[in-house]
């Protein structure tokens, strides 16, 4: 066997293709370049020829590479080709009324069918899950909990639970004590449990923008009124502009999703965030923090969250399972700091507590399913996509379109020409069975009509690549 000279914690063909991504990215190797042969990559590193292959398998897979038969490996495609990101739209001085629920209605009526090419629902594939090892922590919960998940769970939470969310909140440098989490049906249920705890029926509430709709659903459905937040698709929420918000409008609360936003991707710095916790602490704010996407980073680092720079409890963070582990299984939590107590409340009202099964099922497999390998692979698979899908939209999309560069989750935003109504865009694609979501949803003002949002939670096939052809051709018709 070889000797092979690279070292370190990172497998040897992670590290040559990422010295060869880095000269591709420089163009020192220019599209259309050929490789060295697999012969001369491993003679060239002092590494196996198994560890070459490899490594090329990796370039190949995020597309930079593409294999000619009888030929060898030659560049294809370069990161600093990217399209335009789409641009901050100033956000509306108004407070307004919320009303996107017929909207909503009309796109879910079809949005999990078996029969459409589904860029539309945000959530990993099944492929990418350890349904086995999932399926084995049910049969244990079932077998050896005492009342074999039949009662009732605590108001707060399974206990095992809640002692395992906590030790996940290392992961951003937090130090919270499982007393401190109340387990909820979904990270929906988090936030909406904490709106309720701080607000009224007509009170105003701050949201960046574009943001998730069932953010928006929520602050309607209890009769609140919303002004938007301007946001960069790269360092989401405009600092200054909710500080001039604060300073006009009667806020009582602030929602943000600060890491890996939905629908834009953007991800508030860490400076930042540290900034925007001393802006709410000062103004005696809440702040619900959605961080469901937190741990679908594709850096070396999870990002920090708000809830880590603050010191007087007035960050609600929110998050669940159900974007990197079982979307079905509906399994959230809130740690609200100081508002604890009303957040049980509203949640004992709600609901008393939420299912037995799928909490002890969760404890078991947080306990022994490997939840951080499987973390790792799920980012590393995301990450690849994401490649994939954007290189499919610059083939196939007008010159004109603007995609987002997400560095972590699993949605792309792109802004289409003006003349793209995407909510007509959406009829059109259905009747080739192509769903997505039109960016009309991801506001309460009309500035985002000629937007919309990609899910990559799909591995790259086919049928994605034919899906995202047939979008350009109807977007080109439209134009």
């Amino acid at each position: 066997m070889q000797h092979e000279k690279f070292s370190g914690t990172d497998h040897l063909y992670m590290q040559v293709a990422q010295g060869l991504e880095k000269m591709i990215s420089d163009e020192v190797l220019l599209i259309g370049d050929k490789l060295p042969s697999v012969r001369v990559l491993s003679e060239e590193n002092g590494i196996s020829m198994g560890t070459a292959f490899q490594a090329y398998y990796h370039l190949e897979a995020k597309g930079l590479i593409e294999s000619r038969p009888k030929s060898g490996y030659y560049v294809r495609f370069n990161h600093r080709k990217y399209p335009a990101l789409p641009k901050m739209v100033p956000a509306d001085a108004l407070s307004h009324e919320v009303s996107v629920k017929e909207m909503i209605a009309s796109l879910y009526s079809d949005i999990a069918s078996a029969k459409v090419i589904n860029f539309a629902l945000a959530v990993p594939d099944l492929s990418l899950l350890p349904v086995g090892k999932i399926q084995k922590s049910a049969v244990h919960a079932l077998k050896h909990t005492k009342d074999h998940c039949i009662g009732y769970e605590h108001t707060q939470g399974n206990p095992e639970l809640r002692k395992q969310i906590a030790r996940l909140c290392f992961n951003w440098g937090g130090k919270t004590k499982p007393d401190e989490v109340v387990i909820t049906n979904g990270c929906l249920e988090a936030i909406t449990l904490c709106l309720q705890a701080v607000t009224q029926h007509g009170d105003t509430v701050a949201v960046e923008s574009p943001c998730y709709f069932g953010i928006y659903q929520a602050i309607e459905n209890l009769g609140l009124k919303v002004v938007e937040i301007s946001s960069d698709p790269v360092t989401g929420a405009d600092l200054a502009c909710l500080e001039k918000t604060i300073a006009r409008f009667p806020i009582k609360a602030c929602v943000c999703i600060p890491n890996f936003n939905n629908p834009v991707g953007s991800c508030i710095p860490d400076e930042n965030k540290k900034q925007l916790v001393a802006l709410i602490t000062k103004h005696n704010i809440p702040l619900i923090e959605d961080d469901i996407y937190g741990e679908l980073y594709f850096g070396k680092n999870r990002p920090r969250t708000c809830k880590y720079y603050d010191t007087k409890g007035l960050v609600m963070h929110c998050s669940s399972l159900s974007k990197s582990l079982t979307p079905g299984y509906r399994v959230g939590w809130a740690i609200p700091g100081k508002f604890i107590d009303e957040v049980k409340q509203v949640k004992r009202i709600h609901n008393i507590s939420s299912a037995s099964l799928t909490q002890a099922t969760m404890a078991h497999f947080l306990q022994h399913g490997r939840y951080e390998y499987h973390l790792k692979n799920l980012r590393k698979a995301l990450h690849t996509q994401s490649l994939r899908y954007i290189q499919a939209v610059i083939d196939h999309f007008p010159p004109d379109s603007k995609v987002s560069r997400p560095q972590g989750g699993f949605v792309l935003w792109i802004e289409l020409n003006r003349k793209v109504d995407t909510f007509r865009l959406r009829t059109e694609a259905m009747k080739h069975h192509i769903s997505i979501m039109p960016g009309r949803i991801f506001s309460v003002s009309p500035n985002y009509s000629n937007c919309i949002r990609l899910s990559f939670g799909k591995p790259f096939n086919s049928d994605m690549e034919y899906g995202i052809m047939m979008l350009g051709k109807l977007i080109k018709k439209m134009v």
